[in-house]
């Protein structure tokens, strides 16, 4: 017997839009014929079906529902149930450059993340610490070296780039384990009410509806059965892991083990006190306290100290905070900051931090930032004289990437950090105690290849703009002065 094809055809039957009122009317079904072969028409005599006859199947009868240009749909419904249907039906109604589909981002999986976003590198630098991206070494890593959740926030990072009012999401948060999709879910609930867009997420996943916080709520189930409910389109303070997360003194054993996830040394000097998050008796993030510098930018504009003595009394400073990259974005790091202020000992606290440019984690807890302090001349100019040798500034914090860059340019390099005054240079060769400009120049002679490489590394450090953060019992004295 000769084989047909199976013949298959969406059919919509009707569809409306009116863009003031944001009301979507839908009338979809599908009409399918079945090939005819031996066996085909066996199971029709069987079962007495038209074999040959078109069958319909209604997915929308009527289907009334309103989107408004600020809203969170969620739409969920088991597999085959119509869900990717809807969504390709109201990107029709909408103006292609109205519309970011989150499937269909292009990413560039051999560059390292901070060229692919944003115009300027700060730009890019802030966009990625928004979804969660912000660490040192994953500016630097590749699309194609990422995990499938930072993959996924890296996405949301291009959606938000990309300006469009419309943000499409099929198959939502599917790939990833659920507690990563319940922190995406909030992130990206946040992040679109902050930037007044539209998001439309369908999953076949009903486990997102508190994080995700829906305006509108979408539930398909098979045949013509839908179900919508409207909410209050506010934006959701707390991801529901965070009620799960616990603040406690903890030990120097405990921040090692947490401390791979910082992108500086685990090393720490004059440790004072160690508070650690957790949640199901799994550390997930830590902050360490530390004796204060001698001396710190803009100390001096929140706190008068006459000697040493009192200032080990009245202060200390932070200089450590991390949390385990899978729960960035959810508040972990402000919850960490926040509970731990108050038990560190101290009447005072201080925090010098870049990250706290690009991520306002610690003003959120309750420190207020002072002033931005910049780096000196010198380190300046030896970073303009590396870029001339082709050197990538941002990238100087990589000793991996310095060692292959110094191959025949030592005696240059040498050259170049002569130039540095002190403290800078004492600092660039990682010296302690008494250390002369005599010391510099002999270090500066002798040092090969694999310290150049970290004296470059330091470099990077001393080069970067860091935000001086203060935090007092008596807080509202320096807000007021």
């Amino acid at each position: 017997m000769v084989r047909r094809r199976e013949y298959f055809r969406i059919k919509q039957f009707r569809r409306r839009y009116d863009r003031d009122s944001g009301k979507f009317t839908f009338d979809i079904g599908y009409e399918s014929r079945t090939d005819v072969t031996d066996r085909t028409v066996s199971v029709a005599e069987a079962f007495g079906l038209g074999i040959s006859e078109f069958q319909k199947h209604v997915v929308y009868d009527n289907v009334e529902f309103k989107i408004g240009p600020k809203d969170i749909v969620y739409l969920t419904g088991d597999s085959g149930s119509g869900k990717s249907v809807l969504l390709k039906a109201i990107t029709k109604d909408l103006q292609p450059n109205e519309v970011a589909n989150l499937n269909e981002i292009k990413v560039d999986p051999d560059k390292p993340l901070i060229d692919t976003v944003g115009e300027t590198v700060e730009e890019g630098l802030k966009l990625l610490s928004k979804v969660g991206l912000n660490d040192a070494f994953l500016f630097v890593r590749r699309y194609s070296q990422l995990s499938d959740g930072q993959k996924y926030r890296y996405k949301i990072a291009k959606l938000i780039e990309s300006g469009a009012q419309w943000w499409i999401m099929d198959e939502f948060c599917a790939t990833l384990d659920r507690e990563t999709a319940k922190i995406v879910a909030y992130n990206i609930q946040k992040l679109a009410r902050n930037h007044k867009k539209t998001i439309i997420a369908a999953t076949t996943h009903t486990d997102l509806l508190e994080d995700l916080a829906p305006s509108v709520y979408i539930h398909k189930r098979f045949g013509k059965e839908v179900t919508i409910e409207y909410y209050p389109n506010k934006t959701r303070k707390n991801c529901t892991l965070l009620d799960e997360m616990k603040v406690q003194e903890g030990t120097y054993e405990d921040w090692k083990q947490i401390s791979t996830f910082h992108y500086r040394s685990h090393r720490i000097a004059f440790l004072q006190k160690i508070f650690v998050l957790e949640r199901k008796d799994q550390i997930i993030g830590a902050i360490v306290y530390v004796h204060p510098m001698s001396a710190a930018p803009c100390r001096n504009k929140v706190l008068k100290i006459k000697n040493m003595k009192e200032l080990n009394q009245k202060l200390t400073r932070i200089a450590r905070v991390v949390v385990h990259p899978k729960y960035r974005t959810v508040g972990a790091s402000v919850k960490l900051l926040k509970e731990s202020l108050p038990q560190c000992g101290k009447p005072n606290a201080e925090m010098i931090a870049v990250m706290a440019r690009y991520n306002p984690f610690a003003e959120q807890a309750g420190m207020t930032k002072i002033c931005e302090s910049k780096p000196d001349k010198t380190i300046l100019e030896a970073i303009n004289k590396l870029e001339k040798l082709g050197f990538t500034s941002y990238l100087l914090a990589v000793p991996q990437y310095n060692k292959k860059k110094l191959e025949g340019k030592i005696q240059e390099i040498r050259k170049i950090l002569e130039c540095l005054s002190y403290p800078y240079n004492r600092r660039i060769a990682g010296a302690h105690g008494n250390f002369t400009k005599k010391d510099y120049e002999a270090w500066l002679q002798k040092v090969e290849k694999p310290e150049l490489a970290r004296a470059l590394n330091r470099l990077a450090q001393l080069n970067q703009s860091k935000i001086y953060l203060f935090w007092t019992n008596l807080n509202h004295k320096i807000l007021n002065t």
